[in-house]
């Protein structure tokens, strides 16, 4: 286990120390070239970065989480944020008292946890201030996360835990085996513990288009590249970022997410847990989910979404499909076959209403567009949308699953679902030539990975299938 600087054995000068002690006690792992030379520029010379860090988090890190997370606010970093009003509940003020380090040479000795906050900790100075608040409002709500996650066996042990949810997490640690002895995906700790959050969404994501439009607004972020969508573990937030482009004149969609992924960057602090945004999903979703994010974890390029999300979603589904085919019930198939029917013909709804807009907003050659037009031809098509999901909604029965979605559609969240939808038929060929080897097919996603976006994006055009995603 690393250890720095034994002569100041306080975690808050991990954030205050000179460069010669920065560069000792930051460890980083898997971050962009550009951004490791931003690091290593501001630490004052070349850095180091090993493959690895340290031990996986118990619970001295995470109590020591908790300290960093309140003396951080203490340091040149916090004064810069300013105060913090949403300090989780997770991490109150005198955790220290309850789980402290051993002194005196221990100002690592909390292991990985300690790193990763000097990692945010340096994100937060690389960037502008006006984007401090938001990096603050990821680390808070990420470290909450982190410590209201225990053990699946623990939950299983507990007698407290409700049966139904024993069955569940049980039914969770099997799909997670089946995911490394069949898909061949990631075996490590992501999904091996659970947290309850109580409450319906992990966070919130906030997308925006314009008036004539379907092209996302993309927000570009330290290591990640950009993303057309921006995440707010508090709903709150996330709906004032969007009245607030909703007065520049954009469309904007705000929707609750049942999971996201650390794209195992925090696997050495126990990874990206289960939650209750999602473990009372039927089987079949519950399946697609975890493959889905699991999936992020074998492959991700910066500045494509698109490509990403594709990807992520093409494996959802050829594994949720494995496994339905091979390990579920008779009666999980049906209900997830009666499920998918109604997905499947809403995708397929939304994707012509996608395409007609897509004409209506195309520019006429020279250049020239004719707004009121064009506002016109969207109304209309809104309104053969509306008209047509009220058809299949009475053919389901009065299924109202995407009642909501519709009465809000917009360029925003259509745009969005392009980003799940567009590619994923060209993934799904790709499959099918590797011979439905699930590495083979890994080895070749990577290899497209590394083309430039216009090749990786001509290679994956092929005729579009409307099977639906899970949304997250």
């Amino acid at each position: 286990m690393l250890q720095v600087v034994q002569q100041k054995p306080r975690l808050c000068l991990l954030f205050g120390m000179r460069a010669p002690h920065l560069r000792q006690a930051l460890v980083w792992r898997q971050l962009s070239s550009h951004a490791a030379q931003k690091l290593a520029l501001y630490a004052g010379r070349n850095a180091q970065i090993p493959q690895r860090v340290g031990p996986q988090v118990g619970d001295r890190d995470i109590g020591c989480l908790g300290q960093a997370w309140h003396e951080l606010q203490h340091t040149p970093v916090g004064r810069l944020i300013g105060p913090v009003s949403a300090v989780p509940p997770a991490f109150p003020h005198n955790v220290s008292m309850s789980v402290t380090c051993p002194l005196p040479s221990c100002v690592l000795a909390c292991g990985a946890a300690a790193r990763w906050l000097g990692l945010t900790a340096l994100l937060l100075l690389l960037t502008g201030c006006a984007d401090t608040r938001y990096y603050w409002q990821s680390v808070n709500g990420h470290l909450a996360l982190m410590q209201a996650a225990r053990p699946v066996n623990d939950w299983l042990g507990d007698p407290e835990t409700p049966a139904a949810l024993r069955e569940r997490l049980a039914l969770s640690q099997r799909m997670r085996s089946f995911a490394v002895t069949d898909l061949a995906l990631p075996d490590n700790p992501s999904y091996r513990r659970y947290a309850d959050l109580q409450r319906r969404a992990v966070v919130w994501n906030v997308v925006a288009a314009p008036a004539f439009s379907l092209t996302l607004k993309t927000w570009c972020f330290p290591v990640l590249g950009c993303v057309g969508y921006r995440g707010f573990f508090s709903e709150v937030q996330a709906r004032a970022l969007a009245a607030e482009l909703q007065a520049q004149g954009q469309e904007v969609s705000v929707y609750g997410v049942p999971a996201y992924s650390t794209l195992g960057w925090m696997n050495w602090a126990g990874g990206d847990p289960l939650l209750s945004t999602f473990i009372t999903y039927p089987e079949g979703e519950l399946a697609r989910i975890l493959f889905h994010e699991l999936a992020h974890q074998v492959l991700y390029v910066a500045d494509d979404t698109m490509f990403n999300e594709s990807f992520a979603t093409a494996v959802e589904r050829l594994g949720s499909a494995r496994w339905l085919a091979t390990q579920a019930s008779d009666a999980a198939r049906r209900d997830y076959a009666a499920f998918d029917v109604r997905r499947r013909e809403f995708r397929s709804l939304a994707l012509a209403t996608r395409e007609r807009l897509k004409q209506i907003y195309k520019t006429a050659p020279g250049g020239a567009t004719d707004p009121a037009r064009q506002a016109q031809e969207k109304q209309a098509a809104m309104a053969d949308f509306r008209a047509r999901y009220a058809a299949l909604k009475a053919a389901w029965g009065g299924f109202a699953g995407y009642d909501r979605w519709v009465a809000e559609a917009n360029n925003a969240s259509f745009g969005a679902q392009a980003a799940y939808d567009e590619l994923v038929p060209g993934f799904e060929a790709l499959f099918r030539r590797e011979g439905g080897d699930w590495r083979a097919f890994y080895d070749a996603v990577r290899r497209l990975a590394d083309q430039p976006a216009e090749v990786r994006r001509r290679a994956l055009s092929t005729p579009t299938d409307t099977t639906g995603t899970h949304g997250g």
